[in-house]
């Protein structure tokens, strides 16, 4: 298909989910089906069928995910409108229109979301963690962060996220920063102590602000990582976020310490007993000088974790994302901007969120230099990394490939504490490689979805 009929196409589905979404406002319940057949009235025939379809499915099957749209009309109006707006029609269908053609112009990767540390700093004292006590030597300034997302919008990136250190320690600026582009849906990972009763003011203000509240588990778990009373104290958070009508989720990286207990049914019930939308599993990955390689799940406990997700997402009302086994859903790793890029609170433009080397800085480039940069190009050249859509990582699945790239490219280590070598790095990953290397091709030549190896979050 060409760019000319993408853009069309693209523009055509966007006025036909505008309106139905206007119509659905009214009574979403009584009206949810009504809005999908003027969707597939408005919209080609060939155009997002699998997607008008399986929403279909769930609205005729009133299944778990009927449920979680019902809940999306239980949010402060105004909220979920901007979330919509900015969310599916400007960062998903507008945007990677332009995205694409971007991408195809320049012949380099354009991101669908940029992640923004606002500062290195934390307010938690975390086990294994240097944040509280060093980084609050690090920021990006308001004007830096203001320019990045100038800079991404262009290029039709309408997503970004917060990372750090502990985002919410510049709350005055990251408000500041969507009060300036409230065509942007922004997101925060955040251990959520510093939500009070004002900030979820401040959130029904702009409109356009999410958070994604780090938790490693139950109270135990939480509390002897983070410190004593913290998981109250995001308890105490999602219970005003949801009286507030404010959507949030819940951010859990596994381990082989509690990957039991995070993908447990006790646990997916309490997420939604307090009423998150979403919940991220992330991968322990094992980078810089507090690394723990033997928190790395055995092969046997990834490959659960693999099952438990899935078969949750069709009995729970709340959407899991799993970011390393959920690779086949988008051709593979998504960094290096082919789906998402970082930046550090220092400035180093990285290709990904847990790998820190780089060839450059934003305060010296532009973005779009920056993604053009030898290792941002080396990402580009080079993915997927692996056919096996269950091992996307270059430096969890297939170091040899990071390890190439780094060197090739002459990139630096930028990691905030004690920046790594990279043949460190690839040391500690490689056991782990060569043991889920098997289980991974088993697994993989089974439970595959076939057409969803080289597709993507773009595709039709």
């Amino acid at each position: 298909m060409s760019n000319l009929a993408d853009t069309v196409k693209n523009a055509a589905y966007t006025a036909a989910i505008q309106r139905a979404l206007g119509y659905l406002e009214k009574d979403p319940e009584a009206n949810a089906l009504k809005v999908m057949d003027m969707v597939d009235r408005f919209t080609p025939g060939g155009w997002y069928r699998s997607q008008r379809q399986a929403v279909r499915h769930a609205l005729e099957s009133k299944n778990n995910w009927y449920e979680l749209v019902m809940k999306v009309f239980d949010l402060d109006p105004g909220v979920r409108q901007a979330f919509i707006q900015n969310f599916l029609v400007n960062a998903s269908l507008t945007g990677s229109a332009v995205q694409e053609e971007a991408s195809l112009r320049e012949s380099c990767n354009i991101p669908w979301a940029i992640l923004l540390d606002p500062t290195s700093a934390c307010n938690l004292h975390c086990t294994g963690c240097w944040a509280a006590e060093y980084g609050n030597q690090l920021n990006l300034s308001l004007e830096e962060m203001d320019s990045i997302v100038s800079q991404g919008k262009q290029l039709g990136t309408y997503m970004y996220i917060f990372t750090g250190g502990e985002p919410l320690v510049r709350k005055k600026d990251v408000l500041a920063l969507c009060e300036r582009h409230p065509d942007c849906e922004f997101l925060s990972f955040t251990n959520g102590t510093l939500i009070d009763g004002p900030f979820c003011a401040d959130m029904l203000r702009v409109k356009n602000f999410v958070p994604a509240l780090s938790v490693e588990g139950f109270e135990a778990a939480t509390d002897g990582r983070r410190g004593s009373g913290t998981y109250q104290k995001a308890v105490r958070a999602m219970e005003l976020l949801k009286s507030h009508g404010l959507p949030f989720g819940i951010s859990t990286c596994y381990t082989s310490a509690n990957f039991a207990d995070v993908t447990s049914e006790a646990y997916f019930d309490q997420m939604l007993e307090w009423g998150a939308l979403f919940v991220w599993y992330f991968h322990y990955m094992p980078v810089g000088q507090g690394a723990v390689p033997s928190l790395l799940p055995t092969p046997a406990q990834r490959e659960e974790v693999y099952r438990r997700i899935r078969a949750f997402r069709e009995t729970k009302a709340i959407f899991s994302m799993d970011f390393q086994n959920d690779a086949e859903y988008v051709g593979g790793c998504i960094a290096g901007g082919r789906r998402y890029l970082h930046i550090s609170a220092a400035g180093d433009v990285e290709p990904c969120v847990f790998i820190h080397y780089s060839n450059v800085n934003i305060r010296d480039c532009t973005l779009l230099e920056a993604l053009k940069s030898p290792l941002f190009m080396a990402y580009h050249d080079s993915q997927p990394f692996n056919s096996n859509m269950l091992r996307p990582c270059p430096m969890l699945e297939n170091p040899e490939k990071l390890r190439e790239m780094v060197k090739r490219t002459n990139a630096k280590p930028t990691g905030y504490e004690a920046p790594e070598d990279v043949d460190t790095l690839c040391d500690r990953t490689t056991p782990y490689a060569e043991e889920w290397t098997p289980v991974s091709e088993a697994l993989w030549e089974k439970h595959s979805c076939g057409g969803c190896t080289g597709g993507t979050s773009r595709s039709v």
